[in-house]
């Protein structure tokens, strides 16, 4: 049964998400958004309902630790894995604004959580406030696109099926389906996983920040690589770094917001975990300014990387002890230099060939 219930969640998430990607595309065109903005907020903030849905239940059950941790273990999901996958099977060409605007949105506001979160609990203040900067964040972008929409001297092309009321209905009700089987889709697929990997006696803290993460962080992955395989590839990558913006300032927040003693933080968490998903996001940025395109050996350093944070967290689990030690000397000493002259070398050869 745990492995039909997967199955049938992973289907409903996959449908889902074709659906709501097909028709918010289409209410986007009607309103002349562009798909880069409809990726950034009803795409992001629809595919981040699961984490919404995790966080808030467990700040109300009193489980603190897993709203910061569902939160940091999906941002950091979303780069090394989503991005790293979805860049393997297309190579990512990058909008400008990402660079100039998202990029360092996210670097900006994850230091932030950390600075919030270094006396132990993120209050409910700074959660109100965390709020309310994703507010301000979405009335802004669609500001800012409305703006430069009125300011291009395109023509502005008028749909009869755009403007029928048929049109608005129909799309507005597959949009509501679409995120209703993403959410109950990856709700399915997190009991399932959870259910297997506890079989396999895989602590509750690995738990919480990977099979809980990646489960929630599933409506971003199936959707992102159909955007991606339907040339929208503006909203593949928006939809990563807007999801990630709304874990950190909605998800976080409100979390932290509907509780009056906020969120305790774990120090293992606001320790290493945190500083992580720090760096993640600013590794976003040299490998975002590469040509504005993730490369497919960009995507497998990414995807890579994931793979080396996951082990870490299971061998840490398990005690770490000699196991852990030589991990870290082959990542500190072996991996990371590596990777770090791979992109040097790769960025002189790109200047020499231009």
């Amino acid at each position: 049964m745990t492995v039909l219930y997967f199955l049938i969640g992973l289907c409903l998430l996959i449908y889902g998400a074709d659906v709501l990607v097909t028709s918010s595309s289409k209410i986007a065109a009607s309103f002349k958004i562009s798909p880069l903005v409809v990726g950034l907020t009803v795409v992001a903030f629809g595919t981040s309902a699961p984490e919404l849905a995790v966080s808030v239940q467990a700040s109300l059950s009193g489980q603190d630790n897993i709203v910061i941790g569902n939160v940091v273990g999906s941002n950091i999901f979303n780069v090394l894995f989503i991005l790293g996958l979805t860049a393997l099977i297309t190579p990512l060409l990058v909008a400008r604004q990402l660079i100039k605007l998202e990029v360092p949105l996210l670097i900006v506001i994850s230091s932030l959580l950390y600075i919030l979160c270094l006396d132990g609990n993120l209050s409910q203040i700074e959660g109100i406030i965390l709020f309310l900067g994703l507010v301000s964040y979405t009335v802004f972008i669609i500001y800012q696109s409305k703006k430069e929409n009125l300011m291009s001297e395109e023509p502005e092309v008028s749909s009869v099926g755009s403007s029928s009321l048929h049109f608005w209905i129909k799309n507005t009700i597959l949009v509501i389906l679409g995120l209703a089987m993403l959410v109950y889709g990856s709700d399915l697929l997190i009991e399932s996983v959870v259910k297997i990997a506890r079989y396999f006696e895989i602590s509750e803290e690995v738990i919480g920040l990977t099979v809980v993460a990646a489960g929630t962080s599933m409506p971003e992955l199936v959707t992102s690589l159909l955007a991606a395989f339907k040339g929208k590839v503006d909203m593949a990558v928006g939809n990563i770094l807007g999801s990630n913006v709304f874990n950190i300032l909605g998800v976080a927040g409100l979390a932290s917001a509907i509780n009056k003693n906020g969120c305790k933080i774990s120090p293992s968490i606001e320790s290493f975990d945190i500083p992580v998903m720090i760096a993640v996001s600013i590794l976003c940025l040299p490998i975002f300014l590469t040509e504005r395109t993730i490369s497919r050996f960009e995507g497998t350093v990414l995807f890579c990387f994931y793979g080396a944070y996951t082990t870490y967290l299971v061998l840490s689990s398990r005690g770490g002890g000699e196991s852990l030690v030589k991990f870290n000397s082959i990542m500190l000493y072996g991996v990371i230099p590596l990777v770090v002259c791979f992109f040097i070398v790769g960025r002189v050869m790109k200047k020499k060939v231009q």
